[in-house]
C-alpha cells in the first residue's frame, strides 16, 4: 500500500486517525503497532514475520548488551552477533542471488541460482534497528525494555517502507511522552498534502517521459530526447522520494512524532559533497555516524586512510540501493568525486564567482550522469544511453519524439524546476510569516491536493521507486 493511493487516503488513514484519537493515550502506541503491522502485511503477509524476527532479535540482544555492559568481551560479542544477524537477514533477502551470480561468473561454478522475494523496505527497517543496537551499546540511549515500544519504533508505518531512516535517539522520548495538538496535526496534514502533490503531479507524470526515453532502442534515441529523459528521471526520483519523505514526516506529525528532514533542495548544491548533505540526509548521516566515523573519518594521519574510509562508505552506499553493479559503480562515482573535493579543497578554494558557477554546473552534470547509471537496466545500457547523450554513436540530434514530449510535458518541467529551488523563501522572504501569505499557501496546497486526488481517481500512472530498497 502506498501513501499516494485512494485506499490509503480515503480508507486506511481516516480509520487509523479515528481509532488513534478515540483511544486513551496509554493504548495509542499499541494501536499504532497493530496498524503498522497491518499496513506492512497489506503487500505480502509472510514479510511481516521477517520484520517481527528483526524485532525479536534486536530486543533480546540489546537487553543482554545492557545487562552485561561491564563485561566488555561479552558485550562486544553480543554487539557483533546482533549486527551479524541483522545483516544476515538483509543479505539473504536482498543480495544472496547477486552474490551467487557473481561467484558463478568469477569461478565458473554452477551454484544453483536463488530467487528470493525482497521484503519491502527491508533496508530501511534494518538500518533503523542497527542504529538502535549500536546506540545502546555506546550507552547513548537507554535500552527499551518494553518490546512493544521497540517494535513500534522499527515498524511505525509512516517511515517504514521508504524512510526517512529514523534513529531511536531522535524519537526515544516521543514514544512515551509526545503530545498532540491541533496546530501539529494541521501542519502535518499540510505537509502530507504537499508530499502527495509532489509525488502524483510531478514524479508520476515525469516518469512517463523517463520511462519512454530509457526504453527507446539506443540506435533510435536522439541526443535531445536522451537529455530530456535524463532530466525527467532526475526530477522523478527527487519528487518521488522527497514527496514520500514529506508524506512520512507529515503523517508522523499528525500522530505527535517529529522526524528529521530528509531533503533540502539538493539540486541547488555547489559541490558533490554539498549535494550529499542535502540528498537523503538520513542515509548520509547514518553512514557518517556508524561507518565513516568509526573507521576514523578524516581525522587520520594519512590521506590514504581517508581515501579507504571514503571508499568503504560509498561502496556500501551504492550497494545499499540494490544488488546490482550499476548501483555499486554509481556509489563509486561519488567516492571519486567526493575524494577529489576532500583532498584538493575544491571548490572551496575558488575565489572568483565564475569558477564557483562552472563547478556548480559540473556538479549538476555529474549528478545527471549518475542518475542515468542509476536508472539504466545494466551497465551496457547505461553506457549506450550516455553515448547517445553526447552523440558518440552518431545518433540523430533531434527527432519528432522530442517535440511531442516537450510540447506535452513542458509545464511539468517548468514546475519541477521551480519546486527544486527554495522559490518560496526567495520570493516571499518578508511575507511568508504573514497571515495572508499563510492563507494563500494553504489554499494552494488544498487545490493541488484535490487535483492530485483527481489524477489518482482516473487511474494515473503511480510507480514508486524506493519500494525496491
Amino acid at each position: 500500500m502506498v501513501f499516494s493511493s485512494n485506499i490509503f487516503i480515503f480508507c486506511f488513514l481516516p480509520l487509523t486517525l479515528i481509532g488513534y484519537f478515540l483511544l486513551d493515550k496509554k493504548f495509542q502506541n499499541y494501536f499504532l503497532l497493530l496498524i503498522s503491522i497491518i499496513f506492512y502485511a497489506w503487500g505480502e503477509v509472510t514479510f511481516v514475520f521477517i520484520m517481527i524476527l528483526s524485532m525479536v532479535i534486536n530486543y533480546i540482544f540489546t537487553i543482554l548488551i545492557d545487562r552485561y555492559r561491564k563485561i566488555k568481551k561479552l558485550s562486544n560479542i553480543l554487539l557483533v552477533g546482533s549486527i551479524g544477524l541483522n545483516l544476515g537477514i538483509l543479505i539473504n533477502f536482498k543480495y544472496l542471488g547477486f552474490i551467487i551470480e557473481n561467484i558463478n561468473n568469477l569461478t565458473g561454478s554452477a551454484i544453483p541460482e536463488v530467487t528470493v522475494a525482497l521484503p519491502i523496505g527491508i533496508s530501511f527497517f534494518t538500518f533503523q534497528a542497527l542504529s538502535y543496537v549500536i546506540d545502546v551499546y555506546r550507552n547513548q540511549v537507554p535500552v527499551q525494555k518494553n518490546p512493544f515500544y521497540l517494535a513500534l519504533y522499527i515498524s511505525f508505518f509512516p517511515q517504514l517502507i521508504a524512510g526517512p531512516i529514523v534513529r531511536y535517539i531522535d524519537i526515544e522520548k516521543q514514544i512515551t511522552e509526545r503530545s498532540n495538538s491541533l496546530e501539529n496535526f494541521s501542519h502535518g496534514a499540510k505537509r502530507f498534502m504537499v508530499g502527495v502533490s509532489k509525488k502524483v503531479l510531478l514524479a508520476n507524470t515525469l516518469a512517463l517521459v523517463a520511462d519512454k526515453a530509457f526504453t527507446v532502442p539506443h540506435s533510435e534515441l536522439s541526443v535531445t530526447f536522451a537529455w530530456l529523459g535524463a532530466f525527467a528521471y532526475s526530477f522523478q526520483i527527487f519528487f518521488d522520494f522527497s514527496g514520500y519523505s514529506d508524506m512520512a514526516i507529515g503523517l508522523g506529525e499528525m500522530f505527535g512524532f517529529h522526524f528529521l528532514e530528509n531533503f533540502n533542495y539538493p539540486y541547488i548544491s555547489k559541490s558533490i559533497s554539498e549535494f550529499w548533505r542535502r540528498w537523503h540526509m538520513s542515509l548520509g548521516t547514518w553512514f557518517r555516524d556508524y561507518v565513516y566515523f568509526p573507521l576514523g573519518g578524516s581525522r587520520v594521519k594519512r590521506n590514504s586512510r581517508v581515501v579507504f574510509n571514503l571508499f568503504v562508505v560509498w561502496f556500501l552506499t551504492g550497494l545499499w540501493h540494490g544488488a546490482s553493479w550499476n548501483f555499486v559503480i554509481w556509489g563509486l562515482l561519488y567516492f571519486i568525486l567526493i575524494t577529489f573535493e576532500k583532498l584538493s579543497g575544491y571548490p572551496k578554494k575558488f575565489e572568483k564567482k565564475i569558477f564557483i558557477r562552472i563547478y556548480q554546473l559540473f556538479t549538476l552534470l555529474c549528478i545527471l550522469m549518475g542518475w542515468v547509471l542509476f536508472r539504466s537496466e545494466g551497465l551496457r545500457n547505461a553506457v549506450n544511453y550516455i553515448k547517445a547523450m553526447f552523440k558518440i554513436d552518431n545518433n540523430l540530434l533531434i527527432n519528432n519524439l522530442t517535440f511531442v514530449y516537450i510540447d506535452e510535458f513542458k509545464f511539468y518541467f517548468i514546475f519541477a524546476i521551480l519546486f527544486s529551488i527554495p522559490l518560496k523563501n526567495i520570493l516571499f522572504k518578508k511575507a511568508k510569516h504573514s497571515n495572508k501569505f499563510q492563507s494563500l499557501e494553504n489554499i494552494c496546497t488544498i487545490i493541488l491536493f484535490l487535483v492530485s486526488i483527481a489524477y489518482l481517481s482516473v487511474g494515473s500512472y503511480n510507480p514508486f521507486i524506493y519500494f525496491n530498497f
